[in-house]
């Protein structure tokens, strides 16, 4: 075949028609082709704008990939129409406000192009076309490199932009393309950029890189899904939402971003799961304005090259990380503004250089069963209107575990910080704060430090082995103190042995303030000393088993169990064999059963049958016993232990301590001591593991030689709504209110809709209920001139908070 010419095989419906023909110019071959038939271009450069209008085979020759040119001096040099195939060919465009590819009709196919052009657009696809772009490259330092756009779509496979003077990829007017394989890089203008509504882009295994500007922009209600992708060395930001913009990252990284790995603003939502945001020079999350909001589950954000919070969220907006792990930053977590909030579930935040995090300026965090270590400050609720929830955290290696200042007022319960330098909880400047089973070991100076002025509340809470001592209040006004104890706390004195003191709490006018007993100077003990207070006989505990609302089965299994044991232990006292009772429990359930409580009272009820010295309980998890180096989870697993002596060892969420994924997790080394010092010390120790139901069924099986330690399992209930309508009711009638008519039903109206997902808390929802119907009734009442019995003391249907 000559240089120049075009050689066209005829496709009819038979063989026998087939038929050679040869074409002086790729026009007139076009013109001549029917649909099916191929044709093949000899090498040589061809100054034709092209329109091909049938479903025709284009291509070079087989073996001499670029060596056929489409070059015109201006226009399109390729337009296709039809569900054409175009192959091994190189495309040139020399004009500025045309494409150098055009696609504007069919589902054809284009493999293997080399587009390089100083036009508009590199490749573009628009209307009804919806081609199949493979391996090729386009190359177009001064504008797009590829354009869809006005509701086209297509698919790109393994193509690569290698350069850009705008945008890599442009997707507006309602287009929606897919990209898998892609290799975005060398852009002056964002990487992949959607905007317009109903415009959409999903890319599979793409790579973004090399960009002078933004990564990856969602903007003006487009949305996008980018899975195992990974967007990296930026000049700005990573990746930007803005006005309504829909992103789901999945199995993807962002990281080596100068400004905000991520950013977004104006009503837009990023759903991220199992991705990583590593070495941004802003923040890892940027999230502002309300309405926007990120879901985060199973992702990583750290090693920050800057000196910025990780997280960021601002005016008005709402962050969630399920799952998540936050380390080696300046600070974690910051979240200001009024309407602002941060839900932070199971998630572990450590390394930080500052605060894990920061509350301010009226915003709100909820934190559960977080794990918090290596940092300056565990949390600090900073200011007047600023608050939340931390619930079951531990806090680990900190200079101080928790800091309320000027007003702020959050609520804290069963968390436990540990070996703080300077104090575990720390209350300054009119701070506020509501403390509820909370335990501080090993501070460097107090457990409790709340300054002249707080309106703090501590209830049930307790320290241990701090050094300057375990609890230290103002000297006018202290805090409301519930039984709250300090057990091998105390004053080191000069050419003295550390003293240990116990604080008990004790009621004055119209105030609850902890009292320290006299310093007795000995010798560290292994475990607490036994409690002052007698034992309660085993009825007065039964009884109190019997008050707690619903818990039928729980009941009826205590006391089967306690009844084995009294009739045990009378069979031994008439000389007769008694039969061997195992006494360690698992106990399965959703949070805010009763687990712990009853794990109490079964202490109690042992102690009182004198099967147990004292009954106490000693609540541990994961973070008691699961050291990070090799030899110190068995020292600690043992410490807990000893600490339980005579009484509970309550472990709860017991099969983190076996995690599906462990590898090299110190977890099983915590389950080996322990099985070991549950058989040699089965007399001196019970010990009860709990945790959800299908959790502890896997911890079990994996682990037979734990299971076979213990004697049943015990299932915990969710409450239906009749039983957290009583729960209310009692803590009325506990706290002097009264239900008005006809609140009682709206209260069964409300927990019967009440959603009863994985937040759902159960009997602590149930109070919590009650908690905001009395802040909604004091914020009803205030404004009244006078007041009556009924006034303060009626709470009323309309006292009742939204539906979340």
């Amino acid at each position: 075949m000559a240089q120049g010419t075009v050689q066209v095989t005829h496709t009819g419906t038979s063989r026998w028609r087939r038929r050679t023909g040869e074409y002086p110019s790729l026009a007139a071959a076009l013109e001549a082709a029917g649909d099916g038939d191929i044709l093949t271009v000899a090498p040589g450069t061809y100054r034709e704008n092209l329109v091909v209008r049938r479903a025709v085979t284009l291509r070079g020759p087989e073996g001499s990939a670029g060596s056929v040119r489409i070059a015109p001096a201006d226009g399109v040099p390729l337009t296709v129409r039809a569900s054409a195939t175009v192959q091994d060919l190189h495309v040139e465009g020399q004009d500025s406000a045309a494409p150098a590819l055009l696609v504007e009709d069919g589902t054809p196919e284009l493999m293997d192009l080399r587009i390089v052009t100083r036009s508009a657009v590199g490749l573009e696809v628009r209307g009804a076309a919806r081609p199949t772009v493979r391996r090729c490259t386009i190359d177009n330092p001064a504008g797009v490199g590829i354009g869809v756009l006005d509701g086209a779509g297509g698919v790109f496979e393994e193509c690569e932009v290698v350069a850009a003077g705008q945008s890599g990829v442009s997707v507006h007017g309602g287009a929606h393309p897919r990209l898998e394989r892609c290799r975005v890089h060398h852009t002056s203008g964002a990487g992949l950029s959607v905007s317009g509504e109903g415009s959409g882009l999903e890319a599979i295994g793409c790579e973004v890189y090399e960009i002078k500007g933004t990564g990856v922009q969602i903007a003006s209600r487009a949305g996008a899904h980018l899975t195992d992708s990974s967007v990296h060395r930026t000049s700005a930001d990573g990746v930007t939402l803005d006005t309504d913009a829909v992103l789901t990252l999945s199995d993807c990284d962002i990281h080596d971003i100068p400004e905000n790995a991520i950013d977004l603003r104006s009503r837009s939502v990023l759903t991220l799961t199992r991705s990583t945001v590593r070495r941004f020079g802003r923040n890892g999350l940027s999230v502002w304005d309300p309405g926007t909001r990120v879901d985060a589950n199973q992702c990583e954000i750290h090693d920050s090259t800057g000196d910025y919070p990780a997280v960021w969220v601002s005016d008005g907006a709402t962050a969630v990380l399920d799952s998540c792990r936050v380390h080696d930053v300046p600070d974690a977590l910051f979240v200001l503004d009024r309407g602002s909030r941060v839900d932070v579930v199971d998630s572990d935040l450590s390394q930080v250089r500052n605060t894990a995090v920061s509350v301010s300026d009226g915003a709100t965090a909820q934190l559960d069963d977080c794990r918090i270590r290596e940092v300056s400050t565990g949390a600090w609720f900073r200011d007047h209107g600023s608050g939340g929830t931390l619930n079951g955290c531990t806090i680990d290696a900190a200079q101080t575990g928790v800091i309320v200042t000027k007003g702020a007022d959050p609520v804290i319960e069963r968390c436990t910080v540990t070996s703080p330098a300077e104090a575990g909880f720390y209350v300054s400047a009119e701070g506020r704060g509501t403390f509820r089973g909370c335990r501080v070991t090993g501070s460097g100076g107090y457990g409790f430090h709340v300054m002249d002025g707080c309106r703090t509340t501590l209830n049930r809470c307790r320290t241990e082995r701090c050094a300057r001592g375990g609890y230290e209040f103002g000297e006018e006004s202290g805090p409301v103190v519930e039984d709250c104890t300090s057990d091998e706390s105390g004053i080191a004195r000069p050419g003295a042995e550390p003293a240990t003191a116990t604080l008990t709490a004790t009621r004055t006018p119209g105030l609850l303030s902890a009292v320290p007993a006299q310093s007795v100077q000995s010798a560290p003990a292994p475990a607490p000393a036994p409690p002052n207070e007698p034992v309660r006989n085993s009825n007065d505990v039964l009884g109190e088993l019997d008050a707690l609302v619903g818990l039928d089965s729980v009941k009826r299994e205590v006391r089967t169990l306690t009844n084995m044991i009294e009739v045990g232990r009378r069979r031994q006292e008439a000389g007769l064999k008694a039969a061997s009772v195992r006494r360690h429990l698992v106990f399965t359930g959703s949070p805010g059963t009763g687990k712990t409580t009853v794990a109490r009272l079964y202490g109690e009820i042992l102690a009182s049958l004198g099967v147990l010295e004292r009954g106490h309980l000693v609540e541990v998890s994961r973070v008691d016993l699961v050291g990070e180096h090799i030899g110190s989870t068995a020292i600690r697993t043992q410490e807990a232990f000893d600490r339980a002596r005579g009484g509970v060892l309550f472990i709860d969420e017991a099969y983190a301590l076996s995690p599906e994924d462990s590898g090299r997790d110190f977890g099983k080394e915590a389950i080996d001591t322990l099985v070991k010092l549950m058989e040699d010390h089965r007399d001196a120790v019970v010990v009860i593991v709990a945790g959800y139901t299908a959790e502890m069924e896997r911890f079990l099986a994996v682990n037979p030689g734990v299971a076979s330690r213990f004697s049943r399992t015990i299932t915990f209930s969710d409450y239906d709504p009749e039983e957290l309508l009583r729960i209310v009711e009692q803590q009325s009638q506990e706290h002097e209110y009264r239900l008005a008519e006809g609140t009682s039903e709206a209260l069964l109206k409300y927990f019967t809709a009440l959603p009863k997902g994985p937040a759902f808390g159960n009997g602590r929802t149930a109070r919590q209920t009650f908690e905001s119907m009395v802040e909604r009734h004091a914020g009803r009442v205030a404004e009244l001139a006078e007041t009556s019995t009924d006034d303060l003391t009626l709470l009323y249907a309309e006292d009742l908070p939204e539906l979340p």
